[in-house]
């Protein structure tokens, strides 16, 4: 791209000292193993971003009303809330579906957030667009001609600054994104959607947290920031704003009980399964993953893993292997 411009934004002392405590706290948390918790983690995770992304945007529907459609139940509600939801429930359902650095299944995620809601779900916006805070004018969008410019340039950045972390990344698309507000609605939602799914491409821990819900307790924190960094021209400012939510975050999820259960013999077959599903693993190979247990230990989950026809086995003593079914 001939005309690409970097997204403006500063590397501070704040930014370095955010991204080191962020990176000790992934540390902490892949050593817990969370993906061993992946079921209990993904199912939480998804009510609480569908629930706090929307509810930032004026989505009434409550925590239980969101669970309950995850679930399949009749919810009653306003009926625009509830196509949020499904919408919604569709796309985090499968967040590794989409392509963060494809500007194609940016588009194609958000027709199906917005469908039903808008007319032009998945296109850009070919009109003007002010954002209105009361009566006043918060932030007037670059013209609609200029969108399919700056969103590719967007996507260059994402695909071509390979010096710059995932992280890093993460925020200022999102800041980006809402100040080029590319869509007719819907800018928001998608803005926090991808970049979660950014963030994944920092660590995949970051499928089994929601961001959004601490974005949601600082709502008038979060528009002030955007605010801030609009009158600055730069994102330097919402940068250090989400790296403080992230961070945030992932302290909430260190302290829950849940990381500090005890894994047994479910579980830690539960996360080998993550790893080795279809494959022929051997016992050595299951310890390679679960290094501060025994042996005898490893080899008791692995016969009862065949008692209950979870894995199946064949070869003998030192050659037996195992396949999850």
């Amino acid at each position: 791209m001939m005309s690409y411009k970097r997204p403006p934004f500063n590397l501070t002392p704040l930014i370095f000292q955010k991204c080191q405590k962020i990176a000790f706290a992934l540390g902490v948390l892949e050593g817990s193993k969370l993906d061993a918790f992946n079921i209990t983690l993904r199912r939480a995770n998804q009510v609480k971003s569908i629930q706090s992304s929307l509810a930032i945007e004026g989505n009434q529907l409550s925590i239980e009303q969101v669970t309950g459609l995850l679930e399949g139940k009749r919810v009653i509600g306003p009926q625009q809330d509830i196509i949020e939801v499904n919408n919604a429930i569709q796309i985090y359902s499968n967040l590794k579906k989409w392509d963060p650095c494809s500007i194609e299944s940016l588009q194609a995620a958000h027709q199906l957030l917005m469908q039903n809601l808008i007319p032009n779900n998945g296109h850009w916006r070919t009109q003007g667009i002010g954002i209105f805070k009361g009566k006043k004018v918060a932030h007037v969008a670059p013209p609609a001609s200029r969108v399919p410019l700056l969103m590719g340039n967007l996507f260059f950045f994402l695909n071509n600054e390979i010096d710059i972390p995932w992280l890093i990344k993460a925020c200022v698309f999102h800041y980006e994104l809402e100040f080029i507000h590319p869509f007719s609605d819907g800018n928001g939602r998608i803005g926090r959607l991808w970049q979660q799914i950014l963030l994944m491409k920092e660590h995949r821990i970051f499928q089994y947290i929601s961001v959004e819900s601490i974005i949601k307790d600082k709502q008038a924190n979060y528009y002030n920031v955007l605010a801030q960094s609009d009158s600055t021209g730069d994102a330097t400012l919402f940068l250090e704003f989400s790296l403080e939510q992230i961070l945030c975050t992932l302290n909430d999820y260190l302290e829950q009980p849940l990381l500090n259960k005890k894994m047994d013999n479910e579980i830690r077959l539960q996360y080998v399964e993550s790893s080795l599903k279809n494959k022929w693993f051997t016992r050595k190979d299951y310890l390679f993953l679960h290094k501060t247990i025994a042996p005898a230990t490893a080899s008791r989950d692995l016969e009862r893993g065949v008692k209950l026809k979870i894995l199946i086995k064949r070869g003998d003593k030192k050659i037996t292997e195992y396949r999850f079914q």
